[in-house]
């Protein structure tokens, strides 16, 4: 089953993110508090979303997936970025990777939104070859960069200063 997370959702979705970052061998990285997902997801102006997989016959939750709109300015509408997508290691092959990813499609053909796009690790073979058996294609033209930490900080302060009341 598939549902979307409620703020009582909040401390397991932290767990899973946790053993997904673990997975991933990132662990370190993984520095989001409960609050700092309570507020993303439901607070005042909420920008992220949740949904909850759920095993059918305990409804323990086993995996998730976090998504946010993104834009495509050739198309000219929004679509579903796919931030994280985690089913725990005893649930895989059950089903519930491909019914979140089922979810997600269904709210992007609904919504009318152009596509549902996601980032995986290139060591990732088990979840590379899951994909593609849905028809999703790698998007090997384009590279991903990112800024974090100190080089963030560091192109910050490049900036001019900012004119008054911007």
């Amino acid at each position: 089953m598939i549902r979307p997370a409620t703020p009582a959702d909040v401390p397991t979705l932290h767990a899973l993110i946790r053993e997904l970052a673990d997975y991933e061998k990132a662990l370190p990285e993984a520095k989001a508090t409960e609050q700092q997902l309570q507020d993303a997801l439901f607070g005042d102006h909420p920008t992220t979303h949740a949904l909850i997989a759920t095993d059918d016959t305990t409804g323990e939750p086993v995996g998730y997936a976090i998504w946010f709109l993104n834009f495509s300015t050739w198309r000219g509408v929004h679509g579903i970025y796919l931030e994280d997508l985690y089913v725990r290691p005893t649930a895989r092959g059950t089903g519930h990777g491909k019914a979140l990813l089922t979810e997600l499609a269904r709210i992007c053909v609904d919504r009318g939104y152009a596509r549902l796009e996601w980032a995986v690790l290139n060591w990732n073979a088990p979840s590379i070859s899951f994909y593609e058996s849905l028809g999703a294609r790698p998007q090997d033209e384009w590279t991903v960069y990112r800024l974090t930490d100190e080089a963030l900080v560091n192109v910050s302060n490049m900036r001019k200063p900012r004119p008054e009341g911007f």
